[in-house]
């Protein structure tokens, strides 16, 4: 099969399109013919040398992948070749194949086409796990969600908002504002015009937060009694100062997690909860995978380009 391949850490430039041997499904595996693969900023990381896929994972980048079934394992309930799919990775999407344990193999929701499904596993699982299985957004509270435009706010926005939340954003122009908008977020604010910590002083119960250390100090006091901090990236710094008598006054909580490392367990039942309470809201259109723009998975330099322009709204498909 072909793959794109690292060369070397470094630039877009260094991502080489080449042979390289067909994964075969161990058991418990399933390997599937790939239809598409989307980008993340943990792939940019990658590329760079800065984060290396777990051990025992495929050194292809690519975290996320739709296609179909080519070849099952031992040991594999309810999966079975030709099966439409899509998948969570620990690397190895930007292929033509790739394996992949079976606890984090999920159906295409209904009606939705096979290739755009392979912008949902990453989003939806990061959501999912984060928004509601650790920081327990509830019906009525409200959501404050920074970086609204990108793949996983446009996710974050829609998904907690179909459970019943107000959702704030921050986004960094405005036409990624109105798009946030269209997505049903309530409130918007431009990072590079106004302060966020100011304006939502002490609203948000629960913050979705990208940017770590930079933020810290804003997050907090956005936060509102009782309200939960999901910090998921690193984006502006991973060392921060932390105010603990205003964290203790709030009687607040902070998260920090990651999904790329956990045991394949522990994402198996992730997926489960993301088909059995997110598949639903997909199948009926109250939640769709926001997707920029459609891009020749031999061409995935074109697409890391993109992304670290971060002009797009959504999600940057690769498709074969």
């Amino acid at each position: 099969m072909r793959a794109m391949v690292i060369s070397e850490p470094g630039g877009p430039e260094v991502l080489d399109w080449r042979e390289v041997p067909d994964p075969r499904p161990a058991p418990g595996e399933v390997v599937i013919d790939v239809a598409a693969s989307a980008v993340n900023r943990a792939d940019l990381l990658q590329r760079r040398g800065l984060y290396p896929p777990p051990p025992g994972a495929s050194e292809i980048p690519g975290l996320e992948c739709s296609g179909v079934v080519a070849e099952v394992g031992g040991n594999v309930p309810g999966i079975a070749p030709g099966d439409r799919v899509c998948a969570l990775l620990a690397g190895g999407g930007y292929a033509e194949r790739v394996a992949v344990p079976w606890q984090q193999v999920m159906p295409v929701p209904e009606g939705l086409p096979l290739d755009e499904a392979a912008a949902l596993p990453e989003v939806a699982c990061t959501v999912w796990s984060n928004v509601f299985m650790t920081a327990r957004l509830r019906k009525g509270e409200t959501l404050l969600v920074h970086g609204g435009a990108s793949g996983i706010g446009t996710m974050a926005i829609q998904l907690a908002k179909a459970y019943g939340s107000r959702v704030l954003v921050t986004a960094g122009s405005a036409e990624k504002i109105e798009r946030c908008r269209t997505l049903g977020a309530d409130e918007a604010v431009n990072y590079r015009e106004e302060d966020f910590a100011e304006r939502f002083e002490g609203r948000a119960d629960v913050i979705l937060d990208i940017i770590g250390a930079k933020y810290l100090a804003g997050n907090l006091r956005a936060l509102a009694t009782g309200g939960r901090l999901a910090v998921i990236g690193m984006q502006g710094g991973a060392k921060g100062e932390l105010d603990l008598g205003a964290l203790l006054a709030k009687r607040a909580a902070i998260h920090a997690t990651g999904l790329r490392h956990r045991p394949v367990d522990d994402k198996g039942v992730i997926c489960q909860g993301v088909v059995e309470s997110v598949w639903p809201l997909v199948t009926a259109g109250a939640v769709r995978p926001v997707v920029h723009e459609r891009i020749p998975l031999d061409q995935a330099g074109r697409a890391h380009r993109l992304l670290e322009e971060g002009a797009h709204v959504g999600k940057l498909l690769l498709v074969r």
